[in-house]
């Protein structure tokens, strides 16, 4: 029968399927429908079903169409009404078979024309014609029609399912994905690889909270394809592009098969979140493991090398691309260029460039941008030429590196030539293009252009902002960089995490800490107050502005362990001389496994060396080398300063000889730390050698100098360094001339201090308190008490350091009424309570006074624990005024505290000498050697041509020593005429003395004054300095020897200084 018809209508050849014009209808349906359309159906024509050939009715009546019908509109429609006419009953092959017939005309309203016959017929329950028509709705991108198809389908399976999801994820409709996957879940629905993998891309668009990609996760593993790479590797290159690297990682770790895919999804994701070096161990393994690199990982890896400098990999990587063949790739090759470019050869990076076959525009601007950083801007703008020459088009990125160059080395009129270029290839309001032009003229200075520009560009671009406001902040001017960033709100732009900081490291700069407090305020508002670069800030400011609490409070609120928030805080203790607490924060850095960086390693090293914790120092010192910040420059002035300020100089000179790039810290360090750990003359020694290598010296060197010139009384050096001050400028900072009052008081010359005094422009409280000091050493006690009235009337507010300056002087003087008046104004008036110093003053004070009852008294009443320095001053007194009861009661307590202290043992010892205790000063010597504690021996030194001269009890190594006690000799002859009694024993009993060799019993001092007397001319004061009190005989003596050489002479011992002048002393023999 089948036969028959076929005869009946003519051969099979011209039939319709062979008239059918496939050629032509192919073209027409290129020329009208959508791509989509023609990817998903055009493919079709040439598979169609054999089901529709067995129609006869079909090939019977299509034949009654003429060819140029079927070329032009199918007619499905008629089709189906001519069937009905003749009785022939259509079935679900024939409107599949129209369905696809449809593709001819691309017509929507055929295809719902069908659809109504379909929904008529009964025939909207058969599955293959509905997923056929949401085929063509989603082809025609009918969002009605497939949504009413799939909605009204019977049975949908997860095909269908799937369908939908894939054609919402296509169209970007991230939310509508969510809302269908929950249907498709309430349905009950088992969803499979090819679900979630959608679903995953969907949530990669930004738009779907971060809390439905981990519930989605949480559906993965519960449907058993936690380790399907079809669904886990989008999985791990969402967590990666989202910042949750630790997720991603596990979810690499539990795949069962890790294809390419996998591990080029989780090597870029660690490069792209600064893992770069777990990046590049994870490519060795990768290697190791037998998949195949692809070039796209080479580039991943090499781009995780540059960032981490680790550019030997970089090389060895570069060998293994040549082997696996890829040298001739062009992003590989793009990549090995910025490799060398940021390694700094640029030989290399040149050659690969010559020896490309393909340059496209990333080549050159990797090299534009790599010569550019390297300062070879010449270099980089000839390559500019060439790249136009070679018919590539220069894009922003180009521009703005070339505008990096110019701005890194302030080439003002190049970058102009290049903000003209950019005007004429309509790139200057590119947004890349206008922050690196508004940076290059904020980085050459040019203030007015760079304002003139910003006013120029579109306010909206928040990054121009930002380079204002860091222009102004290098300017410190704050008040305009609050006014830009209020036009900026009232322009109504939303700062960004970058906005916040740019002002408050002006903020910080300035000590200005009220606007930053404001600052804040803005930041919890506009909740960016969970931004770690922020509070990183944040932390920085109230850290380095002394509002230490809530810098802690902030840090303490951060989920992230960031290390830059810690050791911002640890640097912040550091600076404030909270030593312990940044030791203590430094430790639990290390515990919580932050790997420090190299501001953390040099806060902790200085925070050893404030409390010169030497053994720790050198545990730290040892981190540092492990970590390889041995060569960081802040590390090694650190350790400097920790090694000098211990008073190991060998150590100190190592470390500061490795240094390759020495600055003026690293000479500070080393002066400063040898003035500190009491080696003077070392220190003058360094600084002398800094001024020899040419090293600019700043306030800081000075000060620090000054500092070693006054501990050692070297007015001479002093004056020289003084002289220095004036020719470099530094002479009208007030921190200059505070340094220099302490020198010339230090060192014996109190008119030269109160001159420098005089003539300060402004004073600020530490210029007070140096001068008040320097009376309070000179026992110039009126000056001092005269001063501090002054200082209160000029509204200065004295301090915890003035009151030791004044209540020292009262006790060189005596005033213990005035003593006691100013002991209570400091709470009452000026609300500081006394420390530990105040309460030795006054001990002192009424000790020195012979009311030693009221001393002790006085400490028993004291509001907090008695020190040693306390008990050891009421100890000293008691030696003095030879009062055994109360002086063993201080001892008891004094050796409790200290019990390996010589100088308690000294002062017990002697106070039972001078009370003629001999057996109990023995019993407290054979203690002293027991404990191996060994006395302080007392040291004289003077200054003496460019030398310092040091003297010790009985001293014969000095190379003039036979003319020095020859010269004693005489002095103490013409002493004893005037009515000098020596008193080499005071402390020996009888048998002692009659055993001991007078000489063996000279006090330094005395060998010091005679070899000043016999070296220096007649018009210069003898100046010497002694670490210990001078005693009653070497006082009485000085005054004699001042008298019949007609000389003046300074002693500056452990309390005060001495004036001998004319056979009396400034002290009036109460000291």
């Amino acid at each position: 029968m089948v036969l028959h018809q076929v005869s009946y209508h003519g051969s099979f050849s011209s039939s319709f399927f062979y008239r059918f014009p496939f050629r032509n209808f192919r073209a027409h349906i290129d020329s009208k429908l959508p791509q989509n359309f023609q990817k998903r159906f055009c493919g079709n024509w040439s598979r169609l079903r054999l089901a529709g050939l067995t129609n006869t009715a079909v090939c019977c009546s299509f034949d009654e169409f003429s060819v140029e019908e079927n070329a032009g509109n199918l007619k499905e429609i008629r089709f189906s009404h001519l069937k009905e006419e003749r009785g022939i009953r259509a079935n679900h092959q024939t409107f599949l078979w129209l369905l696809e017939g449809c593709l001819n005309s691309g017509s929507l309203v055929d295809v719902k024309k069908l659809h109504g016959k379909i929904l008529k017929l009964g025939f909207d329950s058969e599955q293959v014609l509905c997923d056929k028509l949401m085929d063509f709705y989603i082809a025609l991108d009918d969002l009605e029609g497939a949504g009413k198809v799939f909605d009204d389908m019977p049975d949908r399976d997860v095909f269908s399912w799937n369908k939908m999801i894939s054609w919402f994820v296509a169209k970007k409709l991230s939310n509508k994905v969510l809302g269908l996957f929950l249907r498709m879940m309430e349905d009950n629905v088992k969803p499979n690889g090819s679900t979630f993998a959608s679903i995953l891309k969907a949530c990669g668009g930004g738009s779907v909270g971060f809390n439905y990609v981990k519930l989605i996760h949480a559906k993965i593993i519960h449907y058993g394809f936690g380790s399907s790479s079809l669904v886990c590797n989008p999985l791990i290159d969402l967590y990666s592009k989202n910042g949750y690297i630790n997720s991603a990682k596990r979810v690499f770790d539990k795949l069962l098969v890790k294809d390419s895919v996998s591990w080029v999804a989780m090597i870029s994701g660690l490069s792209q979140n600064g893992y770069e070096e777990q990046a590049s161990l994870l490519f060795c393994q990768m290697h190791a493991s037998g998949i195949f690199p692809t070039p796209y990982v080479f580039s991943s890896v090499l781009s995780a090398c540059t960032k981490i400098e680790l550019f030997d990999l970089g090389e060895q990587l570069h060998s293994l691309i040549i082997k696996q063949g890829f040298s001739s790739e062009t992003y590989v090759c793009n990549a090995l260029v910025t490799l060398y470019s940021h390694a700094g050869t640029l030989t290399s990076s040149e050659y690969i460039f010559s020896k490309m076959q393909c340059r496209d525009r990333v080549t050159y601007n990797s090299l534009i941008s790599g010569l550019a950083q390297c300062g070879f801007s010449d270099k980089a703008l000839e390559l500019f030429e060439e790249m136009q020459l070679d018919c590539l088009k220069p894009d922003c990125v180009t521009v703005a590196s070339l505008l990096g160059a110019c701005a890194s080395v302030g080439a003002l009129y190049t970058g102009k030539q290049l903000h003209s270029y950019a005007i004429k290839a309509g790139f200057s309001t590119d947004i890349i293009v206008e922050g690196s032009l508004l940076d290059l003229y904020v980085k050459c200075s040019d203030l007015e252009t760079a304002h003139k520009f910003f006013c120029t560009t579109e306010t909206d671009n928040v990054v121009l902002w930002n380079v204002m406001l860091v222009a102004y902040g290098q300017l410190e001017n704050l008040s305009q960089s609050f006014q830009i960033f209020r036009q900026m709100l009232i322009e109504g732009l939303v700062p960004n995490q970058y906005t916040y900081p740019s002002i408050l490291r002006t903020c910080t700069s300035l000590g200005n800490l009220g606007p930053g407090e404001q600052i804040h305020a803005q930041v919890i508002k506009n909740s960016f107050q969970s931004n770690v670069y922020v509070c990183s800030v944040l932390i920085d400011m109230y850290a380095k502005l002394g509002k230490l609490d809530t810098a802690f409070e902030i840090l303490s609120r951060l989920n992230e362990e960031d290390v830059v928030s810690w050791t911002a805080m640890i640097a912040g203790y550091t600076q404030h001389g909270m030593f312990n607490e940044a030791l203590k924060l430094f430790r639990e850095m290390l515990n919580r496994g932050i790997w420090s960086d190299n501001i953390g390693f040099s806060s902790a090293i200085s925070a050893c060396a404030g409390i010169q914790a030497l053994n720790q120092g050198r545990q730290v010192h040892a981190q540092s080398f492990v970590s390889g910040f041995l060569d960081d420059l802040s590390v090694g002035n650190a350790l400097v300063s920790l090694y000098a300020r211990c008073g190991q100089r060998q150590e100190a000179y190592k470390v500061f000889e490795k240094m390759d790039a020495k600055d003026n810290i690293s000479w500070n360090a080393l002066i400063s730390g040898f003035s500190q750990s009491g080696n003077y003359e070392e220190a003058l020694k360094v600084f002398s050698e800094m001024n020899r290598a040419g090293v600019e010296a700043n306030l800081f060197t000075f000060a620090s100098a000054v500092s070693a010139a006054a501990n050692t009384a070297n007015l001479k050096q002093g004056k020289l360094i003084h002289a220095m001050i004036i020719k470099t400028g530094y002479d009208s900072e007030i921190e200059s001339s505070n340094v220099l009052i302490t020198l010339y008081a230090k060192c014996g010359s109190i008119s030269d201090a109160e001159k420098e005094f005089r003539e300060m422009p402004e004073k600020n409280e530490v210029s007070w308190n140096a001068m008040i000091t320097g009376y309070s050493q000179h026992g110039c006690a009126m000056e001092a008490i005269n001063l501090f009235e002054k200082m209160k009337q000029v509204g200065v507010t004295p301090n915890h350091v003035t009151y030791v300056g004044v209540l020292s002087a009262c006790s060189h003087a005596g005033l213990v009424n005035e003593a006691l008046g100013y002991f209570e104004s400091m709470s009452k008036e000026h609300g500081l309570l006394p420390k530990p110093e105040h309460y030795v003053c006054m001990v002192d004070l009424l000790g020195r006074a012979g009311f030693l009852s009221h001393a002790k008294k006085f400490v028993d009443d004291m509001p907090i624990q008695p020190d040693a320095l306390v008990w050891r001053t009421l100890l000293s007194a008691c030696a003095v005024h030879k009062n055994m009861d109360i002086g063993e009661y201080a001892a008891h307590h004094l050796l409790e505290l200290e019990p390996e202290d010589s100088a308690s043992f000294v002062l017990l010892s002697n106070l039972y000498a001078v009370s003629g205790k001999w057996d109990s000063r023995n019993q407290t010597r054979q203690m002293m050697k027991e404990r191996g504690v060994k006395k302080e021996p007392g040291r004289s030194w003077l200054e003496v041509k460019n030398s310092i001269h040091a003297f010790f009890v009985g001293d014969r190594h000095h190379p003039l020593a036979d003319k020095i006690y020859q010269y004693l000799g005489d002095l103490n002859e013409r002493a004893a005429e005037i009515g000098y009694e020596q008193d080499f024993y005071g402390l020996l009993n009888n048998v002692e003395q009659g055993q001991s060799d007078p000489s063996a019993f000279l006090h330094s001092e005395k060998l010091a004054i005679a070899f000043g007397l016999l070296s220096l001319p007649h018009a210069i004061p003898v100046r010497v300095i002694k670490n210990l009190r001078v005693c009653n005989d070497c006082h009485n003596w000085i005054k004699y020897v001042s008298k019949i050489s007609n000389r003046a002479i300074i002693v500056r011992d452990a309390y005060r200084f001495h004036h001998f002048e004319g056979g009396s002393c400034s002290c009036k023999d109460y000291w």
